[in-house]
C-alpha cells in the first residue's frame, strides 16, 4: 500500500485538494494519502521548504512526497523525480527541491510532460499518480524518465555565523504566532561553544537562556527553545510573539511604515 503525502499551495477553501486526492485514488484506490499541508503561501519557498523537510523525516523509508507548490512559475517542461535517503519526491522543476534537502540529491529523474497535454494542476498529479504506481509495482527508477538531468537550483536561507554571532532569518511562523528561526540546535551549539548568548529579536528585547518548553516560563513571557523540528523557536507563553514584537517571515513584504522584523541574531558573551 503505497504511502503518499501531499503538500500544495492551494489552499484548503479550493476544492482542488479534493479533486487531487480523487485522481490520485482514480489511478489506484489503495494509495494512504497523509496531508502535509495546503496552506504554503504562494512563491515563499523558503516556508515551503522548511515544512516539507520537517515533516518528511519523520516517515517511514520509500514513502512517496508529492510537492504541488508554485508548479507553474514558468511553463512546465518536466517534473523532477528524486530519491534521497530513502524516501522518493516528486515535485516541480523550480528549484524547490534543492531548499527542502539543502544537500546534492542522491539521484534525479527528470519526467517529461506531454507537449499535447493540458499542464494543469490534475494533469500534473495524474502524472505524479503513475509514477508512484510504476515505482510501487516494483519498475527501476532509472527506467521511469531521464536519469541525470538538469534542473533548477535554488539555495536554501543559511544564517550568517560569526566568531561571536549567528544572524538566523524568520523561515515560519505558526498558527500560534510562535516564531521559527533558520537556526538549528547543532549550529547553535557549535556556535556558542559553551558561552552565555542573548538572542536579540527586536526593538532591544532579548532572551538569554533556552527552555525546553513553553512552561518553563510564566504566563506572559517570552521563551526560546528548538521545536521538535530542531530549529530555534521564539514565543510567548499562552502569547502571541510574532504579533506583539512585529516578527515577519523572511520573505513576506513589510508594508510602508510597518515597523517589522524578518531576522534574529544571536550574540556569544
Amino acid at each position: 500500500m503505497p504511502l503518499i503525502t501531499l503538500t500544495s499551495d492551494i489552499g484548503s477553501p479550493d476544492y482542488l485538494v479534493g479533486a487531487v486526492k480523487a485522481q490520485l485514488l482514480q489511478l489506484n484506490p489503495d494509495f494512504q494519502i497523509v496531508d502535509i499541508s495546503h496552506n504554503i503561501p504562494p512563491f515563499n519557498y523558503s516556508q515551503a521548504a522548511y515544512v516539507c523537510r520537517s515533516a518528511f523525516k519523520n516517515f517511514p523509508d520509500y514513502s512517496y512526497h508529492l510537492i504541488l507548490v508554485n508548479l507553474f512559475e514558468k511553463k512546465p517542461e518536466q517534473l523532477i523525480l528524486v530519491f534521497h535517503n530513502n524516501q522518493y519526491l516528486l515535485c516541480a522543476d523550480n528549484g524547490l527541491l534543492t531548499m527542502i534537502l539543502e544537500e546534492t540529491p542522491e539521484m534525479v529523474i527528470g519526467i517529461p510532460l506531454d507537449e499535447a497535454a493540458t499542464k494543469n494542476t490534475i494533469y500534473i498529479t495524474s502524472v505524479m499518480g503513475k509514477i508512484v504506481n510504476q515505482l510501487a509495482n516494483g519498475e527501476s527508477v532509472k527506467n521511469i524518465g531521464i536519469p541525470d538531468v538538469k534542473y533548477i537550483e535554488k539555495r536554501h536561507l543559511r544564517p550568517t555565523l560569526d566568531n561571536n554571532n549567528i544572524e538566523g532569518q524568520i523561515i515560519f511562523i505558526d498558527s500560534f504566532e510562535n516564531v521559527i528561526v533558520n537556526i538549528t540546535r547543532e549550529q547553535f551549539e557549535t556556535q556558542r561553544q559553551g558561552r552565555n548568548f542573548r538572542i536579540v529579536f527586536t526593538r532591544g528585547e532579548f532572551i538569554d537562556r533556552i527552555s525546553e518548553t513553553y512552561a518553563d516560563v510564566a504566563e506572559g513571557e517570552k521563551v526560546a527553545l528548538f521545536n521538535s523540528a530542531g530549529y530555534l523557536e521564539i514565543a510567548i507563553n499562552k502569547g502571541n510573539a510574532a504579533g506583539l514584537f512585529g516578527l515577519k517571515g523572511f520573505s513576506e513584504k513589510i508594508r510602508e511604515g510597518q515597523l517589522s522584523y524578518h531576522t534574529v541574531k544571536v550574540y556569544f558573551e
